[in-house]
């Protein structure tokens, strides 16, 4: 077992169960079971297996990359693992090619560690283990809620403290300085599996804060939001800000093509909303300490090309 290794309770659980473990040459019996003090522990690992997944020389945006880990920045339209019915052309395989013999076994298969995911049509920064050690802190700092995502979305409507329409939305409140909290159990939707749900019976509890940067529209009609997540569930900020009646720009699951007031803006910005191909909805800020050097490292990735442009719309094209 390299030296560097790091394993979870469920890894170490498993290899007792599979007669992997032995305490002073004799088999582990149970995860639960007393040690003494002084007693020799063995565990024996197998070699990480290759990947049935192929390399594939994709370009990256890479904001940082060191023996541990990398930090990457993803376009939109990028899957991040490949799936039925996507495999290739993701993440994965971009990390595959770049990365090549630099890759350690992790979860048994020679991969890159992927810790956290964003949507495909979500754009923005992306952390990755490259080592056990380095899987293993992170998924312990993004399940102990310690790593700080900020992120830049476009919605319609603006969320305020005094709409009183808010004030009715189960699960939404404000905290000072005109920050909306969501706070809600998400969990799949009962009769489509691919998308979530807001629930207040079951699910899995997810904050979300989200405060207006810049309203646009006379009178504002659609805003640019920061949103900072204190849980990371699959589509958070999506739905909640669609249960909060604020649906992201473009969101074709959660949100739809919301016809906006005619004279709010300019048949220009109106068309540039209507275009807008994706949900508008950018992971600008990644921070978290190194779970190797124990360093607090911070990234920022700006935005990238087609919301700076609806940005730009909005803002030259108001009436």
């Amino acid at each position: 077992m390299p030296a560097d290794a790091a394993l979870s309770r469920t890894q170490i659980a498993r290899l007792i169960a599979e007669g992997a473990v032995h305490v002073d040459g004799a088999p582990a019996t149970g995860p639960k079971a007393r040690v003494a003090e002084g007693a020799e522990i063995v565990l024996t690992l197998e070699e990480a297996s290759e990947s049935h997944i192929a390399p594939e020389a994709i370009p990256l945006v890479i904001l940082h990359e060191d023996d541990d880990l990398i930090v990457v920045d993803k376009p939109a339209g990028m899957v991040v693992h490949p799936a039925p019915g996507t495999p290739s052309g993701t993440l994965v395989n971009a990390l595959l090619a770049h990365c090549g013999d630099d890759l350690s076994g992790v979860g048994g298969v020679k991969r890159p560690g992927i810790v956290h995911r964003i949507d495909k049509d979500t754009s923005g920064l992306l952390v990755v283990a490259k080592s056990d050690a380095a899987h293993q802190g992170l998924a312990a700092q993004f399940a102990a809620h310690e790593v700080e995502r900020r992120y830049q979305a476009v919605c319609c409507g603006v969320p305020d403290a005094g709409d009183p329409r808010l004030r009715g939305v189960r699960g939404a409140s404000f905290e000072p300085g005109n920050v909306l909290k969501l706070t809600t159990q998400l969990a799949r939707h009962r009769t489509d599996r691919q998308r979530q749900a807001v629930t207040f019976a079951g699910g899995r509890h997810a904050v979300t804060r989200a405060r207006v940067v810049e309203p646009f529209g006379t009178p504002p009609v659609l805003a640019l939001l920061e949103c900072w997540l204190e849980t990371g569930r699959t589509h958070q900020i999506r739905v909640h800000l669609a249960h909060a009646g604020h649906a992201l720009v473009g969101d074709p699951v959660y949100g739809g093509r919301r016809r906006l007031p005619v004279r709010a803006l300019s048949e220009a910005a109106q068309a540039a909303v209507r275009a807008f191909p994706r949900q508008a909805l950018h992971a600008a800020t990644l921070g978290f300490v190194h779970p190797v050097t124990g360093r607090n490292i911070r990234f920022e990735a700006p935005l990238p090309g087609d919301m700076a442009d609806l940005l730009a719309a909005l803002r030259m094209a108001e009436t």
